[in-house]
Formats: structure tokens, C-alpha cells, sequence
């Protein structure tokens, strides 16, 4: 080894010994130590350095999966009884409520991390107000969206018909870039069915909107949606705008499932 030079880096108080040959002695048998245990030289400069263990765990791993990840504000539209509350809770808790739901008064949110490809994407998922009443409310939560699900029910032509209106005053508050899609929910009622899947696309693609059918009794495409939004919003966020890479109106047609046919529904 060789001998210690004047510009190593050392306490000052070590020199201060009587015995600077001891000192000296005693330097080189701690490095001898420190060496075997580091078998590298410490790119810190300091020899035998090693780095506290919390700190190698964080150089082994994805250091950027810790970092809190931006929020991404999506919001439910439609009009009142079409199931936002009920799609909300299905993808938040995985389970659905029977008939426990009243009317949402105002608005009200919640928050999910979802992964993509390895990446958390932070949702914050506002249930709004259907009611006429509301809708100065739900207007003001429009123009810092970056995701705006609209909820229509396929058993209420009605509810169908106004979508228009909603994907009007999206177009008037909303931000250019928002992304869009249109629900066609409680979709596991077969006999009921008073909108056919084939009239959802069609308004999908006038307006240009990514479209499914989905069911919060079910299950059918809740996770789906969400899980497409998030992706979306992934790829917006570092700039992968390549069409080639992602498509989120391509990716839900190829992972869309077929609507399950059910009994009636009571919700």
C-alpha cells in the first residue's frame, strides 16, 4: 500500500498525537482493515468508504418508483342514474353496492395509483352531480381536467340522447387536450337494453371520442377504462406522442371485451 500523502483527507486531530510514528502506525493498520472489507476503490475518494445500506438498497432499484407521482384529474359526467358512483366504487374497492346509492349532491372525490408499465400514474377520480341543478357546480372542475369519463345508461334512451349536450359543454369548458371517453354503462342488462352498442360508436366517432360499454355489477371493461386513461395520460406526461406507440381509442377496441349478458338490473 502506499504511504499516506500530506493531501489525504484526515482529521486534523489525529497529527496531534505525541507520537507521530504511532499515529502514523495506527492510520495504516485502520486502512489495511477498511481495504479488506472494500475490495474497489471508493469513487467518494476516500478510502474504504462504504455507503450507509438504505442507500446501496436505493442504488439497486428503481429510485423513481418512490417519487410521488404527478396527479391526474379525471372526472365522471352523465347524467344523474347512469352509475358514476357506482363505476367509482367498483374500481376503487373492487365491489359493488347494490342500491346503496343516493343521488350525489355536489361533487365529491377519490384517489388511486394506478401502474403502467411499471410506472404509477396518480388518479384523482371526481364523482359529479348529474342534476340540472349541478351543472354550474361540475363546469368549473372541467378546465383543469387532463381525463373526463361521460357515463350514458344503455337501459335510458335519455340518457343516451343528452350525451350531445354534455360532449357540448365539454367542448365549451374543457381544455383542447382533455382526454375524452364515452361510457355506455350498466351494460350486463340484456333485456332491458333500450340503446344498441353499435349507436355508442357511432356517436364515438362523430365526436371522436374513445368508446366502450362497461358494468359496475359486473365488472365489465370498469378496470379497462381507467387503466386506459391512466395510460394515456402516462405517455402525455413524458412525451410519447409517437401515434405509433400508443393509441388509447386502438388499445381499448383490442382489449374490449364482450358485453355479458345478465339478468335485469336493479341499479
Amino acid at each position: 500500500m502506499s504511504a499516506i500523502s500530506a493531501d489525504d483527507s484526515m482529521d486534523d486531530d489525529v497529527f496531534e498525537s505525541q507520537d507521530n510514528a504511532a499515529a502514523l502506525n495506527k492510520l495504516k493498520i485502520i486502512e489495511n482493515n477498511l481495504e479488506k472489507k472494500c475490495n474497489t476503490p471508493s469513487p467518494t475518494g476516500y478510502r474504504g468508504y462504504q455507503p450507509p445500506a438504505e442507500v446501496l438498497k436505493l442504488c439497486q432499484t428503481d429510485i423513481l418508483s418512490d417519487i410521488e407521482p404527478v396527479v391526474h384529474k379525471t372526472i365522471l359526467l352523465g347524467d344523474s342514474g347512469v352509475g358514476k358512483t357506482s363505476i367509482l366504487v367498483k374500481f376503487d374497492t373492487g365491489k359493488f353496492e347494490s342500491g346503496k346509492f343516493s343521488a350525489t349532491v355536489g361533487i365529491g372525490f377519490t384517489t388511486k395509483v394506478v401502474e403502467v408499465e411499471q410506472t404509477k400514474v396518480k388518479l384523482q377520480i371526481w364523482d359529479t352531480a348529474g342534476q340540472e341543478r349541478f351543472r354550474s357546480v361540475t363546469h368549473a372542475y372541467y378546465r383543469d381536467a387532463h381525463a373526463l369519463l361521460l357515463l350514458y345508461d344503455v337501459t335510458n334512451k335519455t340518457s343516451f340522447d343528452n350525451t350531445r349536450a354534455w360532449l357540448g359543454e365539454i367542448h365549451e369548458y374543457a381544455q383542447d387536450d382533455v382526454v375524452i371517453m364515452l361510457l355506455g354503462n350498466k351494460a350486463d342488462c340484456g333485456s332491458d337494453r333500450a340503446v344498441r352498442r353499435e349507436e355508442g360508436e357511432r356517436l364515438a366517432r362523430e365526436y371522436n371520442v374513445t368508446f366502450m360499454e362497461t358494468s359496475a355489477k359486473s365488472g365489465q371493461n370498469v378496470d379497462l377504462a381507467f387503466h386506459a386513461i391512466a395510460k394515456e395520460l402516462k405517455y402525455r406526461q413524458t412525451g410519447q406522442k409517437d401515434p405509433n406507440r400508443f393509441n388509447v381509442q386502438d388499445y381499448v377496441r383490442e382489449q374490449t371485451q364482450s358485453s355479458t349478458q345478465c339478468p335485469p338490473c336493479n341499479y
